[in-house]
C-alpha cells in the first residue's frame, strides 16, 4: 500500500468515509493491480480507516486524509450528489488523472454543455473542461475503455437499464412500460433520515417518488441511444425493509414468445461477465454482496415480464466503479470482482 509497483496503477478516493467509499476500499485492497496512495475523508481525518469501516480491520492500516494528492492514476469521488461538480470547480485536477465519479453530476448529457458522441459529454468546470463517459459497460464498453472521465450510473437506473436494453436494442419499447422496484436502505446514504432509521424501516414497506424518480432521465437518456423515443416508463418505486439490493419487475406488450425474448436477451448479454439472463426464478440474495445483474425474461399472455436484481452498493455503484476502472486501464474485467453471494 506504500508504493506502486510497476504492474499497478495508484488510487485515490474523495468521501472515503460513506458507504460507497466503503465498498470501495473493501474492492480496491485486494484489488490485483491497485495501490491505494490516500483515502480523503475531512470529517475522519487522522484516523484509521478500519476505525469508520471496521471489517476492514487487518486488511489495512490507511489512515484517512484531508489532504488531496495528484500523484495518482484515478481519482474516485464517492461524495454526495452536486459535491463531486463542487469539489472538481475548486480543484484542478491534471488530465493525467482518470476520474470515477459515483454521484449523479455527469450523468445526464441534457445538461453539459456540449456532446461529444452518444456515450460522452463535455462539462465546463471553471477550472477546467472535462469529457465524462456514461459508465454502463453493458451499454458504452468500448466507448469506456478510451474513456478519460466516467461518470458511474445511478443504481436504479443501473438495474432498469439492465432490464430493458435488449428490448431497445431491436426497437421493441413501443408501448408503455411499467416498473416495480424495491430498494434497501443503503440506497439513501448513510447519514441518517427518519425513513432509514431502524424502528421505522423494520417491518415496514414505502412508496416514494412515485412516476418522479431522478433516474428516470437518465434511463431515457440510456435507452434512446439504442432506440431514439422509447415508449414512456411508469416506475413506482419502494423502500424495502432489509439494509443492500434491488429487485425490479418489469412488464410491458410484446409479439415476442418467451423463447425468442429470452434468445434475445442472452445473445444481447453474451461476453458480458456480470449479467445472466434466465426464464429460472430469481431471488435478491444471489446477486447481494457481488457485481452481478441477473435478469428472468418470461412471457405471460402479450406481455413480457423482466426481473432484474443487483447490489445497489456494488453494481449500483462501487463495484461498477472498479469495473470501469478495468475497462479504461486494460485490466482483466472482472479483476477485483470475482466476489461470491451469501447463500444463506
Amino acid at each position: 500500500m506504500t508504493g506502486s509497483t510497476s504492474n499497478k496503477i495508484k488510487a485515490g478516493i474523495i468521501g472515503g468515509a460513506g458507504y460507497t467509499g466503503g465498498e470501495m476500499l473493501r474492492i480496491l485492497v485486494n484489488h490485483p493491480n491497485v495501490d491505494i496512495t490516500f483515502v480523503n475523508s475531512s470529517s475522519n481525518a487522522g484516523n484509521y480507516i478500519y476505525d469508520v469501516h471496521t471489517d476492514l480491520l487487518g486488511d489495512t492500516d490507511l489512515k484517512f486524509t484531508g489532504e488531496l494528492s495528484t500523484d495518482i492514476d484515478v481519482l474516485f469521488l464517492c461524495v454526495g450528489h452536486g459535491d463531486a461538480k463542487k469539489f472538481l470547480e475548486a480543484n484542478a485536477i491534471p488530465d493525467t488523472v482518470k476520474i470515477i465519479d459515483l454521484s449523479q453530476d455527469f450523468r445526464l448529457k441534457s445538461k453539459a454543455q456540449s456532446l461529444k458522441s452518444e456515450a460522452t459529454a463535455t462539462f465546463d468546470l471553471g477550472l477546467s473542461t472535462k469529457n465524462f463517459t456514461y459508465g454502463l459497460p453493458e451499454l458504452n464498453r468500448d466507448a469506456i475503455k478510451s474513456a478519460q472521465n466516467i461518470a458511474n450510473p445511478g443504481c436504479f437506473a443501473t438495474c432498469l437499464e439492465l432490464g430493458l436494453l435488449p428490448l431497445a436494442s431491436q426497437q421493441l419499447l413501443n408501448s408503455e412500460v411499467h416498473i416495480t422496484a424495491t430498494t434497501g436502505s443503503t440506497g439513501a446514504g448513510q447519514k441518517a433520515t427518519a425513513t432509514t432509521h431502524f424502528t421505522w424501516r423494520n417491518d415496514n414497506l414505502s412508496v416514494y417518488k412515485v412516476f418522479d424518480h431522478q433516474h428516470l432521465n437518465e434511463i431515457g437518456e440510456s435507452l434512446s441511444q439504442l432506440q431514439p423515443n422509447p415508449a414512456p416508463i411508469n416506475f413506482v418505486p419502494y423502500r424495502g425493509d432489509y439494509t443492500r439490493g434491488i429487485i425490479a419487475s418489469i412488464y410491458t406488450e410484446s409479439e415476442l414468445t418467451e423463447q425468442e425474448a429470452l434468445q434475445l436477451y442472452q445473445d444481447y448479454y453474451a461476453g458480458h461477465p456480470f449479467t445472466h439472463v434466465t426464464n429460472r426464478d430469481i431471488d435478491l440474495k444471489q446477486v447481494v454482496n457481488t457485481n452481478k445483474c441477473f435478469i428472468q425474461v418470461k412471457k405471460h399472455g402479450n406481455k413480457i415480464f423482466i426481473v432484474s436484481i443487483i447490489d445497489n452498493l456494488l453494481k449500483g455503484a462501487s463495484g461498477q466503479a472498479v469495473q470501469n476502472m478495468n475497462l479504461m486501464f486494460g485490466f482483466e474485467e472482472t479483476a477485483g470482482l470475482k466476489l461470491k453471494a451469501n447463500a444463506f
